[in-house]
């Protein structure tokens, strides 16, 4: 393990990006992480093309294992878009599925050795390397944004421009002319909560386990530096420590994609109904 325990997580933890650091402040809109942007669109095209697979080998006869794990989750899906949003819900079921699908592959990418991407991406001399999309707040905020989108326009498109901004300033206190902007206010709040702990609940879990991940990687370095003869007990503590670690994972790479799948639903559930 070459440098100190610090160093080794500091640049595991700094994303390819366009100022070639570590970015300084929380909020930087200068700064564009392109491992986030590159690893979502790759994770978002795996998603397309395993959906159109399935599709295109369906049969009406005896289903295939891959088609009937398939068939399985849409049935899922479609029953919780249906238990959640009372109205049309030929865009929305597809949507849920398409966030849990993008989101389970995404948060999947913290499954492979923490060292192995970064390691393949220093052959070519590319000193900086953050696959995991969902441990950046850019990535998980952006989904969260893309959700609220999704809010207001639903919210629109079933009240009317009118109805919906009448919502806005009369909901949840009245149409008493003075409380109109406190409605406003604690309306504009609720959207921006919504969409805040809908990115940050994604980003602090997959974060956390990102991390703990690194952790469980120095265990060898750090006690192959301290004693030779510990270096074999390091090996398999890593290897024990990580395969649990790695098992648990599992469940949470899936529970944070349902999660965020259902909170969606809810969401865009609420839009089609008044306050």
């Amino acid at each position: 393990m070459a440098g100190t325990a610090t160093e080794y997580i500091q640049h595991h933890l700094t994303h390819l990006n366009n100022i070639g650091a570590k970015q300084g402040s929380i909020v930087d809109f200068s700064v564009f992480n392109f491992d986030t942007a590159v690893f979502s669109i790759l994770m978002m095209l795996l998603a397309v093309w395993l959906m159109y697979s399935a599709a295109k080998k369906a049969t009406s006869g005896v289903p295939g294992k891959w088609q009937c794990a398939v068939e399985m989750l849409v049935d899922m899906v479609s029953e919780q878009a249906k238990s959640i949003v009372h109205g049309d819900r030929t865009f929305i079921a597809p949507l849920a599925l398409t966030v849990f699908v993008w989101v389970t592959l995404m948060n999947a990418i913290d499954l492979i050795p923490v060292d192995l991407i970064p390691a393949i991406c220093g052959w070519f001399g590319i000193h900086y390397m953050r696959p995991l999309p969902t441990a950046d707040l850019n990535g998980s905020m952006g989904i969260s944004v893309g959700v609220l989108q999704l809010m207001i326009y639903y919210g629109i498109k079933i009240k009317g421009p009118a109805g919906f901004g009448k919502e806005l300033f009369t909901a949840p206190f009245g149409n008493f002319i003075l409380l109109w902007p406190f409605n406003f206010l604690l309306n504009i709040i609720e959207y921006l909560a919504k969409t805040v702990s809908l990115g940050m609940r994604l980003f602090g879990n997959m974060y956390a386990g990102e991390l703990l991940f690194f952790l469980i990687a120095l265990l060898t370095g750090m006690l192959w530096e301290g004693e030779v003869g510990l270096a074999a007990f390091g090996v398999l503590g890593q290897f024990f420590a990580g395969l649990c670690w790695w098992l648990f994972h599992i469940l949470i790479v899936l529970l944070q994609a349902f999660i965020m799948m259902m909170l969606t639903l809810v969401y865009i559930g609420q839009s089609h109904e008044g306050h």
